[in-house]
């Protein structure tokens, strides 16, 4: 009823005798006209802790503009200061980036000629068997049943969406296996990989490994005698890897990689059959023009000795194949991590690129306002001090 009065109803009118619909509406129509006095009536005399807020207010065709509100000299002082080590951080983060970059490729093109050759080996072997019965663990293909799926991710976040875009890979790579009624099991190398499928027990996570900082032969040994259990045990038909193939610094695919069976001529292909295996790799270098980081790049061809056709075995071929392939296996586990590793430095290095730069960008604007509302105060105080004197 007091509602009613206020937008002008009479009191002699009896709150049951109104319309529903006329007396919501004359609590609206009230309601908006008590709105504005509120706003406009004096603030409160008592103040408490001033916090700066910093709103972006989205501005159509253009980078939205910065509000500050509420904000002390001092808090600003803070804040621009606080943004400068933000600054600072990231941008040291980025050249730490870079250098492990470099090292991870290094590792990739010194492991290149061991894997090349074992590629002619194999090879060789296998045109010297050619129309032999030769039984090898490794190369079984059966009817596939479950898979296992090798999943790469990164031990640390701060690299933008990497290690989502590769676990993303992997559902939707799991799904396809549902839809074909294809079971699967899963091991992951990275933390990050880690933690999100032990979060979800939808997922049969069968083992997890760390990635490191550098991966070695060691890792990657642990990792196959992993896989090679499950295969030859004939838990799992087929082994997949998911990891991201480094491109270059501004690109990493995702890529699935079958890894087991094997072929013995020592072709690594991808699940669309497409081979993988890279003639070269391309080595990407840091360099500075004009006091800006440029990128160049170079492609290097890994000299490998020739292999000699003519061969004897002294051993049974068989056992000549159990040998290699295994180390094959390893050597290909051992590349995927180290693509996979420098892929997550170049997310990180471009990440932190991005952040600085908007640390930057937001510490001209904040120091913009602040110098605005700095020069401000001095004109209020100068107008005060000569509206004084004229008084006096």
């Amino acid at each position: 009823a007091a509602l009613l009065s206020r937008s002008g109803y009479s009191h002699t009118h009896p709150v049951r005798d109104v319309p529903p619909d006329f007396a919501m509406a004359a609590v609206t129509m009230s309601m908006a006209a008590v709105k504005p006095a509120l706003m406009g009536a004096n603030k409160s005399q008592f103040r408490g802790t001033r916090i700066v807020s910093v709103a972006p207010k989205p501005v159509s065709g253009g980078r939205a503009t910065l509000q500050v509100r509420n904000a002390s000299q001092k808090e600003m002082r803070d804040r621009i200061a606080s943004v400068n080590s933000t600054k600072k951080i990231t941008s040291a983060m980025k050249l730490v980036a870079a250098a492990k970059v470099r090292r991870a490729q290094d590792a990739v093109i010194n492991a290149r000629p061991f894997s090349e050759s074992l590629v002619k080996v194999l090879f060789a072997i296998n045109t010297r068997l050619a129309g032999e019965d030769v039984d090898v663990p490794l190369c079984a293909v059966r009817p596939v049943k479950t898979v296992l799926l090798l999943l790469c991710t990164g031990d640390r976040g701060l690299c933008g969406g990497f290690n989502n875009f590769i676990i993303k890979k992997a559902e939707k790579r799991i799904l396809e296996l549902e839809a074909m009624g294809v079971k699967t099991k899963i091991v992951t190398i990275g933390k990050k990989g880690t933690t999100y499928f032990k979060r979800r027990p939808q997922y049969d996570l069968v083992k997890s490994f760390a990635m490191g900082q550098a991966p070695k032969t060691e890792e990657a040994q642990a990792i196959a005698d992993e896989v090679y259990a499950e295969f030859v045990g004939e838990e799992v038909d087929k082994v997949e890897m998911v990891y991201s193939r480094f491109m270059s610094l501004i690109l990493a695919t995702p890529s699935i990689q079958t890894i087991l069976p094997l072929s013995k001529e020592g072709e690594i292909c991808d699940v669309n059959g497409t081979c993988v295996d890279a003639t070269a790799d391309v080595v990407f270098t840091l360099t500075s023009e004009d006091g800006q980081f440029a990128v160049k790049s170079e492609t290097v061809n890994t000299e490998v000795a020739g292999f000699e056709g003519v061969m004897q075995f002294e051993q049974d071929p068989n056992q000549i194949l159990d040998a290699l392939l295994p180390l094959y296996m390893n050597s290909q586990i051992l590349r995927a991590l180290q693509e996979s590793l420098a892929s997550e430095l170049a997310a990180r290095m471009n990440a932190m690129s991005s952040a600085t730069d908007n640390a930057k960008d937001l510490s001209k604007r904040l120091t913009g306002e602040y110098n605005r509302k700095r020069q401000a105060k001095i004109t209020s105080e100068i107008i005060e001090l000569v509206a004084g004197a004229s008084a006096a």
